[in-house]
Parts: C-alpha cells; sequence; structure tokens
C-alpha cells in the first residue's frame, strides 16, 4: 500500500528456536541439563506405558498389600487399640496417616479385592512421584539427563514396589517428595506439613529430618525454626488423636517403634555379616553411634550431595542379595561420603566472599 511501511519479516516463534537448539545440540541433549524437561517428559510419557504393560503382563505379587487391608479393616469395624491391630504379617507398624489413606484404598479396591484397580492406583501414585522428582532435576539442573533413564525405565525395582507389590512406601515417598519441591519454591510452613504427612505414613521418612533440620536452621535460625518443627508434631498428634485416646501408649509404641527388628532374609545391606551379628543390639546401637557421628561431622565441615547410580541399582536389583551385591553397596556409600568429604563445595557466603576479596 502507498505510504505504508514495509513490514519486518516475522521473527522466529519461541517454539521454532527451542526446536532448532535442540536439533543443534541434539548429540548432546542427553548430557546437557538443560534439557531436563525435554528428556523427562518423553520419559514420563514412556512409563505410561510401560506401567499398563507391567500390570497386565507381569505377574501380581501379594507381600504385604492384604495385611494392610486386614489392618485398617479392624479400624473401619471400630478397633481404635493399636495394639489389638494385625494382619497375615504381623501386627500394625505404621502411623495413622497409614491407616487413613489405606483405608480409603480399602473402599476404592472393594474391600482390597480389586487388586488390579489398586495396581493401577499405584500407578498413578508412581507417576506423580517421577513428575516430582523430576520437577526437582529440573529446578537444581545438576544431572544430566541420560541418568532419568536409569531412576525410572531401567530400574525392574521400582516398579516392582509400586505397581506389583503395593506397598506404603510409594505413598510416603509421594508425600515426600511432594515436601521436596515445596521446600525448593521455599513454601517452608506448607512443605514441612507435607513432610509430616509422609511421616505419618511410614516412620523411615524420618531419615530424611536430619537433613530438612540442618535446612531449616541455615534458613531461618533457631527461634523461627521451632514453630515448624511445633507443626508437624501437632500433625501428628492430630492424626493420631482416635488412637492416642484410647490406649497413647500402645499407639506411640507400635507406630514409632524404634527397636523393630528387622529380619535377616530380607536384608541387601548387609548379607555378607553372619546372622548373630546382623541380630546383635550392639551392632545395632554401633550403626546409630556412626550414623549420628556422621551427620554431626557433616554438619559441622561438609555438606555435599553426590549421586552414584550404576552400582548401587544393581545392588538393589540383586534379588536375593549375594556377598558381592551387598559388598558393593558399601563400597558405593563409602566413596560417597569420601568424595564428599575430600571435595566440598562452596557455600553462598564463602563465594561472596571471595567475590569481595577480589574486587
Amino acid at each position: 500500500m502507498a505510504g505504508g511501511r514495509k513490514r519486518s519479516p516475522a521473527a522466529p516463534s519461541r517454539l521454532s528456536a527451542t526446536l532448532s537448539a535442540i536439533w543443534r545440540d541434539k548429540h548432546l541433549v542427553l548430557f546437557k541439563a538443560e534439557y531436563t524437561f525435554l528428556v523427562a517428559a518423553v520419559l514420563w510419557i514412556l512409563e505410561i506405558g510401560i506401567n499398563v504393560w507391567v500390570i497386565q503382563k507381569v505377574a501380581y505379587t501379594e507381600i504385604d498389600w492384604k495385611a494392610y487391608m486386614d489392618e485398617v479393616e479392624g479400624v473401619i469395624n471400630g478397633t481404635y487399640d493399636y495394639t489389638q491391630l494385625k494382619g497375615d504379617t504381623g501386627p500394625l507398624v505404621y502411623p495413622a496417616g497409614f491407616v487413613y489413606i489405606f483405608g480409603a484404598l480399602y473402599y476404592i479396591t472393594d474391600h482390597g479385592l480389586n487388586i488390579r484397580l489398586g495396581q493401577y492406583v499405584f500407578a498413578g501414585f508412581y507417576l506423580i512421584t517421577l513428575l516430582l522428582v523430576f520437577r526437582i532435576y529440573h529446578r537444581t539442573k545438576k544431572v544430566p539427563p541420560y541418568v532419568f533413564f536409569f531412576v525410572c525405565c531401567a530400574s525392574y525395582r521400582i516398579h516392582s514396589i509400586f505397581v506389583l507389590r503395593l506397598f506404603n512406601d510409594p505413598v510416603a515417598m509421594m508425600l515426600l517428595f511432594g515436601a521436596v519441591n515445596l521446600f525448593l519454591d521455599r513454601h517452608w510452613t506448607l512443605g514441612c506439613a507435607l513432610y509430616s504427612l509422609a511421616v505419618s505414613v511410614k516412620m523411615n521418612v524420618m531419615l530424611f529430618s536430619p537433613g530438612l533440620l540442618f535446612l531449616l536452621l541455615s534458613e531461618f535460625g533457631l527461634i523461627k525454626t521451632l514453630p515448624k518443627l511445633i507443626l508437624c508434631g501437632v500433625i501428628q498428634l492430630l492424626l493420631g488423636l482416635p488412637f492416642l485416646l484410647v490406649n497413647p501408649v500402645g499407639y506411640v509404641n507400635r507406630a514409632f517403634d524404634l527397636g523393630r527388628q528387622f529380619l535377616f532374609k530380607w536384608t541387601v545391606n548387609w548379607r555378607f555379616l553372619p546372622e548373630e551379628i546382623f541380630l546383635s543390639r550392639y551392632f545395632h546401637f554401633a550403626l546409630l553411634l556412626a550414623h549420628l557421628t556422621t551427620l554431626a561431622v557433616f554438619a559441622l565441615k561438609r555438606w555435599k550431595r553426590v549421586l552414584i547410580l550404576g552400582l548401587i541399582e544393581l545392588a538393589w536389583n540383586t534379588y536375593p542379595s549375594t556377598t558381592y551385591s551387598s559388598v558393593s553397596l558399601h563400597v558405593c556409600h563409602f566413596i560417597i561420603l569420601l568424595c564428599l568429604w575430600l571435595n566440598p563445595t562452596s557455600t553462598p557466603q564463602t563465594e561472596s566472599h571471595n567475590k569481595a576479596k577480589r574486587h
């Protein structure tokens, strides 16, 4: 049009620019952390099909599901004394959050009889958990994307725990990873609440509490950390209240029993030891002391996370466990500890101090 301005060529869309960058770096997609989202999205979609295939083609393994249903059925029938609640594999030894969540699953799966439906529910838990884990990797950008394949698709153990055995660990870890995502987004109070819910499903989530306490103290100091710790405790109190009102000692002893004995036939870590040593209380005390000492030393001197996947995954996928798989597991963890000690990372404070010195 006469007198009109000449139009400039349309700028390339953001999508086309992204696709061009991917094509340009196609040989590095699996190695560059900035492509975490792309690789994670592809693997997550692939995992939908893998889970359907596993559920349809691989035999379900009954271990604890029936016991879970028996335990929550006792509560549904009006028994609130924890010492009276039990299943095929023994007494109920999980906190109250477990009862509420698996009570809901009891109704969803027709009193626990519809195993196939339960498997698909747990497949949903798995996909949610995977999204949460991938989001952590996407936010931190510390791990090359090729590692994700071993985290999910290549791991028989993870699919077995979620969709073939229907353990309570997946529910607890889903809540835990949700809490970690909230911590990354600096929603500390909500994250602590979700973390407490995870503990209410299975007590072993408390193993993450030293790290969480370290982060809270680093972020807020002692005084401002206390309300968040109190929130965690109040949630446990409210969830357990129906059982605490009936038999408080019985509930605490069963739900948070620190003296439970693990059976030697199920161990992966300690297969190379004689059974009498494995069952010894002196050995247990020595492990606890070593754990607390290590936490204290690292809290004072080093605080760094390192991931070694190959041999650890292989060791955990070896069933039944062998002397070699058990020893390799300990060697890998010793290497992690050694690397943590010898290669400390700079803290934000030291980096700021170094920059100030340079200027």
